[in-house]
């Protein structure tokens, strides 16, 4: 994705000259569109390829105005601990991405999936196994999920099929009731009809007949989600308007405990997310709509990156591969990293993994109001030693615990996005290529000199520009270009992705 991995330094030009730019805007577009013209027409001489004429005849499509609709509803998955609620997730949503361990508790936080059934869109929360008398962690798990429950629509309350209704689950049945929500029994690990008499036993819970359903292997789920259709609203009464292409959609990555889900939590003015001392608290991605410089979000607190991935482990493994499914699912990242410690192996990492997914960028600072001057002297050079080949990326320094300057995070992603989603028109790429090629020639090698004979951006999201030349340009040329293209068309808060195709000239017919 980036140049800075290729060998060798950059290009330095010989003589300095500003006067790039400058010429540029002297030209008209019509100019532009002319000049690029006559080089497309001269790469007939060359041999294309296949795919080439595809590429060279893509043109920018118009932008679709996205309007608002209403946010879908809310369907609640709650239930004691390793009750099977995160298997069940699974099997609704038809994917592996809620955190499934034989260890009571993995779920934490209420984490939020876009699911259909029948052509019904909804959206399923999974949460934290609930317990009246929890203490500690495990107490404000069980807030989550009676905040999960504030939040439905409609609930579905799963207990054991197997062992029956237990004190815990009178419980929540009491908590249910108060809610005066439609609620949904469902008696999970039902594998066999020979298992269906531990399932008549539920009736006593007063919430209506239990689906017998087995989240393992699917049966009865049907039946479930018919029901939970019919029990919910045609969208969701506490959601809210949404684009109809959704919010912009934000992962927020770090390593653990650098303070991600505190800085969720004031961003949403609630408490949405556990947050607790011991590292890597959040496991699942937790997605949370947030108001944000008067517009609506969507942030995924993602879970700590906290090994390599082939040293991890269990839910920790699973764990990273869904911070790589946030990032892809995403639109920006936003790097958060810790001002107290020094810039880690692991924090250059992470960054790594944002810009391999082509996401927009946007580095935030935490602790910054804890900062001492001595800090800052050192934290500005490790930031030019390990962070250079990203000096590109916007920075914004904040306080996750105060929500110090949280307010300059907006502007920050808006840059970052618009960038992300530029189109160079093809006349002025090529002549931004011809005023700088004229200015700064690729130096000569074995006695040739490569020419640029035609640029293209094929794509957006993030910039990708293909450049027609008649040999290879060394790694820093093109990392001189690139550093150009970004300071003439301000590519702020993107990677970008210069690539080159070598053509030769077509042999003459004799």
């Amino acid at each position: 994705m980036t140049q800075h991995s290729d060998s060798g330094d950059e290009y330095i030009p010989s003589t300095e000259d500003d006067r790039v730019a400058e010429r540029l805007a002297e030209l008209t577009e019509e100019e532009a569109e002319a000049r690029a013209e006559a080089l497309r027409a001269g790469l007939e001489d060359y041999e294309l390829e296949d795919d080439d004429a595809a590429l060279l005849n893509l043109e920018a499509g118009e932008e679709d105005y996205e309007p608002f609709v209403p946010a879908p509803p809310v369907l609640a998955i709650v239930g004691r601990p390793n009750v099977g609620k995160s298997t069940l997730v699974n099997r609704i949503i038809r994917s592996k991405q809620a955190v499934v361990e034989d260890v009571p508790g993995v779920t934490r936080d209420r984490v939020s999936y876009d699911a259909e059934w029948n052509g019904k869109d909804f959206t399923l929360v999974d949460t934290g196994g609930w317990e009246q008398d929890a203490k500690g962690l495990h107490r404000r798990v069980a807030d989550q999920a009676e905040l999960a429950v504030d939040e439905a629509d409609a609930v579905v309350f799963v207990v054991d099929g197997l062992v029956g209704a237990t004190a815990v689950d009178e419980a929540v049945v009491k908590m249910l009731r108060r809610k005066k929500k439609p609620v949904l029994l469902a008696a999970n690990k039902i594998d066999d009809s020979a298992q269906m008499a531990e399932v008549y036993a539920l009736w006593n819970l007063g919430l209506g007949e239990p689906f017998p359903v087995s989240a393992l292997h699917g049966t009865g789920t049907g039946d479930l989600l018919d029901a939970a259709v019919k029990a919910m609203p045609e969208t969701a009464q506490h959601g809210g308007l949404v684009p109809l292409g959704g919010p912009r959609r934000v992962a927020l990555v770090g390593r653990p405990n650098v303070g991600k889900s505190s800085l969720l939590n004031k961003l949403a003015g609630s408490d949405r997310v556990v947050v607790d001392n011991i590292a890597g608290t959040t496991r699942d991605p937790v997605d949370e709509l947030v108001e944000l410089g008067g517009e609506q979000w969507r942030f995924v607190d993602t879970a700590g990156i906290r090994r390599r991935q082939h040293m991890a482990s269990g839910s920790e493994y699973y764990a990273m591969l869904r911070t790589q499914r946030a990032l892809d699912k995403a639109e920006v990242a936003v790097v958060l990293l810790s001002v107290e410690e020094a810039i880690s192996e692991q924090d250059v990492r992470i960054i790594q993994m944002a810009l391999d997914s082509g996401r927009a960028i946007v580095l935030a600072y935490n602790k910054w109001d804890l900062l001492d001057e001595e800090r800052r002297f050192y934290l500005e050079r490790e930031i030019e030693r390990d962070l250079g080949h990203i000096s590109w990326a916007p920075r914004v320094n904040v306080s996750a615990r105060t929500g110090w300057h949280k307010d300059k995070l907006a502007p920050a992603l808006e840059t970052s996005l618009e960038n992300w989603e530029q189109r160079i028109p093809t006349g002025r790429l090529n002549a931004f290529l011809g005023e700088l090629v004229a200015a700064h020639p690729h130096p000569v090698r074995g006695g040739k000199q490569p020419r640029i004979l035609f640029a293209t951006q094929p794509s957006t999201r993030p910039p990708r520009f293909v450049l027609f030349t008649t040999g290879f340009l060394d790694p820093g040329y093109r990392r001189f270009i690139t550093r150009r293209l970004r300071e003439t068309f301000d590519f702020t808060g993107t990677p970008i992705e210069v690539s080159m195709r070598v053509r030769e000239k077509r042999k003459r017919k004799k």
